[in-house]
């Protein structure tokens, strides 16, 4: 059993089942899913569809393993996936909308504990460098 969602970029003019998403099998609920978008704003990645790939770069090299991540427009996710649903966020990785979500907000993991596990975990990332 997971703990599963879909976490969604909006980008401008691209119809919401074409927008690329990430699938979490585990770590689904908002807490999780809120410190890996601090991770992001700290290591200052930049938004769109390239700073979504680099976001599941830093969600999987948390998760390590070969497990639990998954990526492709949101009409190949299972966004109505009974758990957390599916989380939209824009360019700067701000939640901006959820879609199926079943049960309240989980509050399990201490914020800034994760959000400093996330980075330790992608030391690779270094503020302020972009590629």
């Amino acid at each position: 059993m997971g703990n599963r969602a879909v976490v969604a970029m909006r980008v401008e003019g691209v119809p919401k089942k074409y927008s690329p998403g990430i699938y979490l099998h585990n770590n689904g609920g908002r807490d999780s899913v809120e410190a890996f978008l601090e991770a992001a704003k700290r290591l200052d990645l930049r938004g769109g569809d390239y700073g979504l790939a680099r976001l599941t770069q830093i969600i999987g090299n948390y998760f390590g393993g070969t497990l639990s991540v998954g990526v492709s427009n949101v009409s190949m996710l299972d966004c109505d996936n009974g758990d957390n649903g599916t989380y939209w966020v824009n360019g700067r990785f701000e939640i901006v909308e959820r879609e199926h979500t079943r049960y309240p907000e989980q509050d399990n993991h201490p914020f800034e504990e994760m959000v400093e596990d996330i980075i330790k975990k992608n030391p690779q990332f270094k503020k302020g460098q972009r590629d």
